[in-house]
């Protein structure tokens, strides 16, 4: 099965079947922090976490105090960027193109009332199409999820859960600092409010197999009816500054080479059920910081291989799902 082309259901196929055209990010600061920064759980974050909060794409609250104004020049940012791709000082921007991703630290680990004046002026702006929250599942206490829910009635909200691996022993080591118990709660009571989940999963933490990584794949693939809403396969990336890079250049684990790479993300694609939205099958880290893998920071040979690997095996998404 072919999803315009591509032998998985991707992000940007899905926005245009519903919206038409293609929907740009913009990463934006809600100026949060982490129980797992601030002391509740601990202080120095998860292993693989930077200081910027997983956020170093997103638009500065110092810099840009209202949403709004982050708004406007993320949009700047990408309206330049996609100018000078298509080699044009204008582009034909209908409103709703975007998705108000707030994407640093624990975007619900704050008072409903705070949480409803930052969300509230990002779905008001016309030129947003959804609204997309990054938080921690054990962050999400039922007024919360009620107001992620009447917001969804205004437009689409989707809530990504860092779930990184379903295994106990690997979630101790990178001090994720909730057991899979949590997320499984979260992920009902947000189902069960009619809010799109999306999973993060990082493949390559110190430890792990590929049998191990599948695992939290499948059991990802197993959800509800027709599996998660939506999975961002991360690749691990060594960042400047982090416990991993200490561990990293201590000898402590290797990285992927590309080639490996490759072909466990075909395989675990090839785990999700076809409904299952893939929003991301590497990310890219700030190349200012990244240590390792180097080749992770050229986007475009990641992609172009991974399509070219995807044609040589001839694999599409769902090839090895099994309805639980």
């Amino acid at each position: 099965m072919y999803w315009n082309e591509k032998p998985y259901h991707s992000l940007d196929y899905e926005m245009k079947r519903i919206y038409g055209h293609k929907i740009y990010k913009l990463a934006l600061d809600g100026g949060m922090t982490c129980p797992n920064r601030d002391g509740t759980l601990g202080s120095n974050g998860c292993i693989f976490c930077s200081g910027g909060g997983s956020g170093e794409f997103a638009e500065s609250m110092a810099a840009h105090p209202s949403v709004t104004e982050q708004i406007e020049a993320a949009k700047a940012l990408v309206e330049k960027k996609m100018s000078k791709a298509h080699n044009s000082t204008a582009l034909d921007c209908p409103k709703g193109r975007y998705i108000a991703y707030f994407q640093s630290y624990t975007n619900t680990y704050a008072p409903v009332s705070r949480l409803r004046a930052l969300f509230t002026e990002a779905i008001a702006h016309p030129d947003i199409a959804i609204l997309s929250i990054a938080t921690r599942p054990d962050c999400l206490p039922p007024e919360i999820i009620a107001l992620l829910s009447e917001l969804n009635r205004i437009k689409p909200v989707w809530v990504e859960l860092g779930l990184q691996t379903i295994h106990e022993e690997t979630a101790r080591f990178i001090r994720r600092g909730y057991p899979l118990s949590v997320f499984e709660d979260a992920w009902n009571r947000l189902h069960g409010a009619g809010l799109t989940v999306i999973a993060h999963v990082i493949l390559g933490l110190p430890g792990e197999t590929r049998s191990m990584m599948q695992d939290t794949v499948s059991y990802l693939g197993g959800l509800g009816t027709h599996g998660i809403d939506g999975v961002k396969l991360q690749l691990l990336h060594v960042l400047e500054g982090t416990d991993l890079a200490v561990l990293y250049r201590a000898g402590g684990f290797q990285t992927f080479s590309l080639e490996e790479y490759l072909d466990l993300v075909i395989d675990c694609i090839a785990l999700l059920p076809p409904e299952t939205v893939i929003h991301r099958i590497s990310g890219d880290g700030p190349k200012r910081l990244l240590v390792a893998p180097v080749w992770s920071g050229n986007k475009r040979l990641v992609l172009n291989s991974m399509a070219k690997r995807f044609k040589e095996r001839g694999v599409c998404q769902g090839d090895q799902y099994r309805t639980p």
